[in-house]
């Protein structure tokens, strides 16, 4: 994941790109730039290029790049000043390492048309989502057991559940909405609230690899966006328990039903004073696997069928490209919020003599008050079009010497 650089470092470096002249690479349609550092005064940069840059205005924005010890570490600037190859620009805020994009990325060239089709499963619904928009991929098992009977599939589920549980409740917010702490924290994180006893607290930590279950720190942010001050953030906490234990509750269970990034609903399972053993991670482990069963079996009975967007192709604003991947921006709409991360899509770049057909994936986005980005990846693109696209877009061959300009995988 990349580093922001800020303070002493980004001081260190700076004086670095001055005192050793390091070169500072700029590509601007097919064009590199070689700058270095001439002066730092003042929060300000003092740029000299090895020619006038073409285009460059007041307050235009260059995103710079440079390799120390072979180490990739980028950041912008804004122009306050040109003349000639001289460049006055305001200090950055920060510098970023350990990027994870591949190659550097530069503004969409005039002359290439890029084309992004959705591509996949997309639905728009009106059940809660999950706070991060994490897209939720149903395991191959889920799709193989998924069932077209939804009776007979609760019916299974509720057999198992009373061999380990007092009771239980199966909850789909297609009426209701989630209201009471639990339901909240469950839809806000997308993840299990598991409290194996209520002699102890929460779990300390998240053993899976792909995070599954509220953390006591977790479950300490929730309570913390809802307005608890910070200084009662334990005695809040040791409540919420202690009410579940007099409730004569010795073991709980609460897992959301997922489908893509929505929370459907949420099973719930408890142990009643101690008569069954406290949940385990294998009573956790196949409780996922039942909600992931029920959620594909939901869609296989067509539960999600009316919010389903058809694949089409859509006017994004593409706003910089590298031979790994773009950035593109939609307009804040109910098609722009069912856009996320995991979502493949389409793309054609069409340049003079050749089209480029790829598909990519949604790996971040972020947003502002009009507009929401998608940072993407591209899949599997073909090594003849790699090569095609690199010298088209950087208007140079690929040699052994661009290598050190790879910084990651995306």
């Amino acid at each position: 994941m990349a580093t922001s650089v800020r303070r002493i470092e980004k001081d260190f470096l700076l004086k670095v790109l001055l005192n050793e002249q390091i070169p500072i690479m700029y590509i601007k349609e097919k064009t590199d730039y070689t700058l270095t550092v001439e002066k730092l005064a003042k929060e300000k940069i003092f740029f000299k290029s090895d020619r006038p840059i073409a285009g460059l205005t007041i307050h235009k924005k260059l995103d710079l790049k440079f390799n120390y010890h072979g180490q990739i570490i980028m950041f912008t600037v804004d122009v306050s000043e040109y003349k000639g190859n001289r460049i006055i620009t305001q200090e950055p805020e920060f510098l970023s390492k350990n990027l994870e994009r591949s190659f550097f990325r530069i503004p969409t060239p005039t002359d290439l048309d890029v084309q992004v089709i959705f591509s996949g499963e997309h639905y728009h619904l009106s059940y809660p989502k999950v706070r991060d928009s994490v897209t939720v991929n149903q395991e191959q098992i889920a799709k193989t057991l998924a069932s077209d009977n939804l009776r007979e599939l609760v019916d299974q589920m509720e057999s198992w559940i009373k061999n380990h549980a007092s009771g239980h409740k199966l909850v789909i917010f297609k009426d209701v909405k989630p209201s009471t702490t639990e339901e909240k924290v469950v839809v806000e994180s997308g993840k299990a609230l598991f409290l194996p006893s209520t002699s102890e607290t929460l779990p300390s930590h998240d053993p899976f690899i792909k995070k599954k279950i509220i953390t006591e720190d977790l479950f300490k942010q929730h309570l913390v966006n809802t307005g608890v001050a910070l200084k009662h953030l334990n005695e809040v906490l040791a409540h919420f328990i202690e009410q579940k234990k007099l409730a004569g509750i010795s073991s709980e269970l609460w897992i959301p039903v997922l489908f893509q990034e929505y929370v459907v609903g949420y099973i719930r399972m408890w142990v009643y004073n101690e008569k069954k053993p406290p949940f385990d991670f294998d009573v956790l482990e196949n409780m996922f696997q039942f909600s992931e069963i029920l959620s594909y079996s939901l869609k296989v009975n067509g539960y999600f069928e009316t919010g389903k967007v058809d694949n089409e192709s859509f006017e994004g604003s593409i706003i910089d490209i590298s031979v790994s991947g773009l950035l593109f921006a939609y307009p804040n709409s109910s098609f722009a919020m069912a856009l996320v991360p995991g979502n493949e899509l389409s793309v054609q770049i069409k340049a003079k003599h050749r089209t480029v057909m790829t598909k990519a994936k949604i790996v971040r986005h972020n947003k502002d008050e009009t507009q929401k980005y998608f940072g993407c990846r591209f899949v599997d693109m073909q090594p003849e079009d790699i090569r095609f696209l690199f010298e088209y877009i950087y208007g140079k061959t690929f040699t052994d010497e661009d290598a050190i300009y790879l910084t990651g995988q995306v």
